[in-house]
């Protein structure tokens, strides 16, 4: 079967971008042309209006996992038991919805100054379960999320079944004032089309290696050219290990998604939403505005990407998953099935770092791309362009990964705990 991502087959597409070639000299290089690399450009470009900015991606732009995730704008996330008011994680908790709630508020602001279609909808999705004791503590929850700026609302049988036009969620917080959700594809596309005249980009060229220059700056090497930059800013995320930057403390993580066919007023009368689990590896499932069923739920530590015929197998657990919320559906409803990859730190908190004098680096998105993404490039700019903020303060301070055992020690661990992950959320998925 084909991995064909639904987000970007129903979106137009772009005209091809020449690859690097030769010698090339830059004010700014960013590798990675995803939704950080694009803000990072974009904010540079705003800085640095007689600046040359260089943006290089290993594929297609806006190709990669910025447009294949599922378009979730996280403002507000679940809270953890031990996060609730009063107990000790809440101060942690406060700050990273501070930080949460500035990058939605990016978001929406690059939408509308850059007037790109998305089909952006900003009142918010569900923290929903099927399994009702998986939604635990919903008073304390619900308060500590109106206390850091969330509207929030408890729904369960009825109200809940109505709301999302299936009887498979039997509990759920519905959260908003912040929380929203886009075609991420439209998204990046549009940050991609919007880049300023003083930034170029060079499509299919991977850097391979970075090198310092006796004169300070940085060379960046591809297999056709090389570009030799005064600063260099890597927005890879999950990939980042393929300039050599090996010590982020964050990993990749593989996860599959499909796409369905739009149902039918009779099958679905609901408005469109969004739903995530409580449980990590619970499942991720939208109500499109044309009424299509997207669910992600598979998420897994993997060495090499799936195959096709792997890919194959995961979309038969899609399947079974889309048939718990819409028995009637069946594996011809599903038009699209695709893969994509996320960065993930074992604390939930990013790489956000100088490297050294003249390089920045980020990964860590760990499934709130979208948003923080689109903070973090705009961050990273002005880190990098001498400049310091309350915001950016908050942001390299939280900026603790967490340490990671060698490999295969790593592997193993992970492996493992996938598993368990996946038994506790197996009614969940």
């Amino acid at each position: 079967m084909e991995n064909i991502c639904g987000w970007i087959a129903q979106t137009d597409p772009l005209p091809a971008r020449s690859t690097l070639q030769g010698a090339q000299l830059a004010d700014w290089l960013v590798i990675g042309a995803g939704i950080t690399g694009l803000c990072a450009a974009h904010s540079l470009a705003e800085k640095h209006p007689d600046a040359r900015i260089v943006i290089v991606d290993r594929q297609c732009a806006a190709q990669g996992a910025s447009a294949r995730n599922s378009g979730f704008v996280v403002a507000h996330e679940h809270p953890a038991d031990h996060e609730l008011m009063g107990r000790p994680g809440y101060a942690g908790f406060e700050v990273d919805t501070a930080i949460a709630r500035a990058a939605s508020d990016e978001v929406r602001q690059r939408i509308a100054r850059h007037g790109i279609h998305c089909d952006y909808r900003d009142n918010g999705y569900f923290f929903a379960v099927h399994d009702a004791d998986k939604l635990n503590q919903v008073d304390a929850k619900l308060a500590t999320l109106r206390a850091l700026g969330a509207q929030a609302q408890f729904l369960q049988g009825d109200d809940l079944r109505h709301t999302l036009g299936t009887a498979h969620y039997q509990a759920g917080i519905w959260c908003g004032a912040g929380n929203a959700l886009l075609q991420p594809a439209k998204y990046v596309k549009g940050l991609l089309e919007a880049l300023p005249a003083n930034v170029t980009l060079y499509e299919n060229t991977a850097i391979t290696g970075l090198e310092r220059m006796t004169n300070g700056a940085l060379r960046a090497t591809s297999p056709s050219g090389h570009i030799e930059a005064r600063q260099i800013l890597v927005c890879l995320n999950a990939f980042i290990p393929r300039v050599g930057l090996d010590n982020s403390a964050t990993f990749p993580m593989e996860l599959s998604a499909s796409l369905t066919r739009p149902l039918t007023e009779k099958e679905c009368a609901a408005e469109p939403w969004g739903v995530l689990s409580t449980r990590p590896l619970g499942a991720t499932v939208r109500l499109t505005p044309d009424r299509r069923v997207m669910i992600r739920n598979t998420a897994e530590y993997r060495t090499r990407d799936l195959s096709n015929r792997d890919l194959l197998e995961r979309r038969h657990h899609h399947v079974r998953g889309l048939q718990r919320r819409f028995p009637w559906l069946t594996e011809q409803d599903i038009h699209y099935t695709w893969t994509g990859h996320l960065s993930a730190s074992r604390s939930g908190q990013p790489y956000f770092a100088q490297v050294q004098n003249n390089l920045y680096a980020i990964a860590g998105c760990n499934g709130s791309g979208v948003a923080r993404g689109t903070l973090w490039g705009r961050l990273l700019a002005e880190w990098a362009s001498g400049e310091r903020s309350p915001l950016l303060q908050s942001v390299i301070q939280r900026a603790q990964p967490g340490w990671l055992p060698p490999r295969p020690l790593f592997d193993l661990g992970a492996l493992l705990r996938m598993r368990v992950e996946a038994v506790r959320a197996r009614s969940e998925i």
